[in-house]
């Protein structure tokens, strides 16, 4: 009966205070509806945040936005999206287009010969997986090159390219250089061109300033005589190739002769 006495009295001494009787505390009311404050636990649900709180949110987005934006690439200036990229040191540069060679073929292979044999340097051995080539540069007496060439026995191959770069000397030079490329076969059968084998086809080049006229293709140079001219398309050096790296065992008797035309 005491005990019940007892709680009868707090809870009046309770019921009589106000929010304002404690110190700290100020008094405010309470939202009409409290379950508003709260965000659904129902995942299939969409979060909806008061229209104070997104705004908050994006404007925090904005600030981040911006500082990401004006932040300064590392040991340089604040980098600038809309600035145009610079050319790649390495870039290939465009080469003039060149016009096809005119070609020609002739069954006086004998003939030929028989006169190529008394002059000078115009009969040579090309060895077994060399290629030789010879260098002529344009000239401002002539207008075009022209070259003749045939072989005993067996094909040879052959093409013509052009190098732009400036004119140091007017003398018609000859190179000889070996293949570095190792063939299985001794002389394949002629096919389809194959990028990088000079048997079937040009091979890529390093030369940024070469520009191809005639690939290297095998011909039949010791059944009929090969040739053609090419007029000259500005400054510059011709690469006549005399191609005999995808053989072996063989070595190939070149008759040819390297001239301009007016």
């Amino acid at each position: 009966m005491e005990k019940l006495e007892a709680t009868s009295e707090l809870q009046s001494r309770l019921s009589s205070l106000s929010v304002s009787s404690f110190s700290g505390i100020a008094s405010k009311n309470c939202d009409s509806n409290p379950l508003d404050r709260l965000q659904s636990t129902d995942l299939s649900q969409p979060v909806t945040e008061p229209d104070n709180q997104q705004q908050k949110n994006d404007d925090s987005n904005t600030k981040r936005l911006q500082a990401t934006k004006d932040k300064p690439v590392a040991g340089g200036e604040p980098q600038d999206s809309t600035t145009e990229k610079s050319s790649h040191p390495g870039e290939k540069k465009e080469l003039p287009a060149l016009q096809p060679a005119t070609t020609w073929t002739s069954v006086e292979i004998k003939e030929l010969k028989a006169k190529l044999k008394e002059e000078k340097d115009s009969v040579v051995t090309v060895y077994r997986g060399d290629i030789m080539t010879i260098h002529v540069p344009t000239t401002p007496e002539a207008k075009r090159v022209c070259w003749e060439f045939a072989t005993d026995g067996y094909d040879i191959g052959f093409g013509v390219y052009f190098d732009w770069s400036p004119v140091t000397s007017r003398a018609i030079t000859v190179h000889i250089s070996e293949s570095s490329d190792d063939e299985d076969e001794d002389e394949l059968e002629a096919g389809p061109v194959i990028p990088g084998d000079v048997e079937k086809g040009s091979k890529p080049t390093v030369n940024s300033n070469l520009g191809e006229i005639m690939p290297v293709y095998r011909q039949d140079s010791h059944l009929v005589v090969q040739g053609g001219s090419h007029e000259f398309p500005g400054e510059g050096t011709y690469l006549i190739k005399f191609d005999n790296s995808y053989s072996l065992w063989r070595n190939k008797t070149l008759y040819y002769r390297v001239y301009y035309s007016a």
